[in-house]
């Protein structure tokens, strides 16, 4: 087997199972391993370390397998973890599964590369390195002992950083019907896994639209921004809210809400589309002088890159300076960053910055993440990308 070896001294994040390698760390290559081939990590004095997937065009030329020099990466090590990735859904879900879930999260079910949603009986996945892309095939079949069909959505970018092209298609099992049905919180949802965004859903969101719903009671007017296909806007109805506008750049989006609310008996005069861009309609709304109850916020991420990081700084740090201004006393915000190089205290900072530039008291009354579905691997905090914040305006 071709072995990394790595520089004096910086074995130690391996040591802390943090499944990363990057180039500043390899002190050499000692053979010619191709994209994704499985390679030992050895330490500069030759102690093994882990087996991994190299991928030379990637600044992560190695995303680690396991750290038992013994353990094989092969059929048996994808069925075991596929096992153990659904044995934890099991039991943070009580045994009793939702409709749909995440299977698989990358590394923090020790599977980098590897996001697999199940949607009723079927699964779609992506998958975004060259070691998971080398197994492909097992991949597929070895999903369905989970769902009967496998559909693949690798065309994010992220690829490209293993050098690899996007792929979408039919993988394993039965062909997939073309809109995928399944119910959350009682509401139904239907997901256009062909050609929406990640899967087709966000299921990371399910316990805050959860939250969102209870809280929404009573609520006279509620604004969703970036709504996509209107899941937010759908739960505060759900729970109670009297009118939703839901604001998106995407008209296919925003049409795939209004029949999402059609579908769960909302009347059309309940639950509002706006396509337009969020920092501008926010701006429009301050300008002329609108207010809701309850805003949620949950952009795109701002941030791919902690280089990117000030610059998505600062427009977390405007349109929630733009959404406090807008909220009735008493009103609510959901508040959302999913920029993983944005992390949990400096968004805190940003929200409060704006808080005090528009000189509105707020009052922080739950910090927010992710589903238990998606897990974060404690040697791997970058695994919690999604944080949020459910502040109360002062009456």
């Amino acid at each position: 087997m071709d072995t990394v070896i790595l520089k004096e001294g910086r074995e130690k994040s391996v040591l802390r199972h943090h499944p990363w390698i990057f180039s500043g760390a390899i002190r050499e290559v000692a053979g010619n391993p191709g994209p994704g081939e499985t390679v030992e990590v050895r330490s500069a004095r030759g102690e093994f370390l882990a087996h991994g997937a190299y991928a030379a065009e990637s600044h992560i030329p190695v995303k680690l397998w396991n750290f038992t020099e013994s353990e094989a990466v092969d059929e048996e090590f994808f069925r075991k973890r596929l096992a153990s990735a659904f044995a934890l859904r099991k039991t943070v879900f009580h045994g009793n599964l939702p409709d749909a879930f995440r299977l698989v999260c990358a590394e923090s079910d020790g599977l980098p590369g590897l996001i697999a949603d199940v949607y009723g009986e079927y699964a779609v996945c992506q998958i975004t390195g060259a070691g998971m892309e080398r197994h492909r095939g097992l991949i597929g079949e070895l999903l369905l002992d989970y769902a009967k069909g496998v559909y693949e959505r690798s065309d994010v970018d992220s690829r490209t950083k293993d050098g690899l092209p996007p792929r979408t298609g039919h993988l394993a099992g039965e062909p997939l019907p073309d809109v995928l049905e399944f119910t959350e919180n009682g509401i139904r949802y239907r997901v256009d896994y062909l050609a929406g965004h990640k899967t087709g859903f966000y299921l990371d969101q399910r316990d805050n639209r959860r939250l969102v719903a209870e809280c929404a009671a009573g609520a006279e007017n509620v604004l969703n921004c970036f709504s996509y296909t209107g899941g937010f806007g759908l739960a505060a109805l759900k729970g109670g809210a009297k009118h939703v506008l839901n604001v998106d750049s995407s008209e296919p989006a925003l049409a795939c809400a209004r029949e999402l609310a059609a579908l769960n008996g909302f009347s059309p005069d309940a639950f509002g589309s706006k396509e337009a861009d969020v920092f501008q309609f926010l701006r429009s709304c301050r300008d002329a002088r609108k207010s809701f109850d309850l805003i949620v916020l949950d952009p795109p991420k701002f941030a791919e890159t902690v280089s990117q990081r000030e610059r998505a700084a600062r427009a977390y740090k405007d349109i929630n300076l733009l959404a406090i201004k807008l909220l009735n006393p008493g009103g609510q915000l959901f508040t959302f960053s999913c920029s993983g190089a944005i992390d949990d205290d400096l968004f805190a900072k940003i929200v409060d910055s704006a808080a005090s530039d528009a000189h509105r008291p707020l009052r922080t009354v739950r910090w927010l993440s992710q589903g238990p579905d998606h897990p974060v691997l404690t040697s791997f905090p970058e695994g919690r990308y999604l944080k949020g914040l459910q502040l109360v305006a002062s009456v």
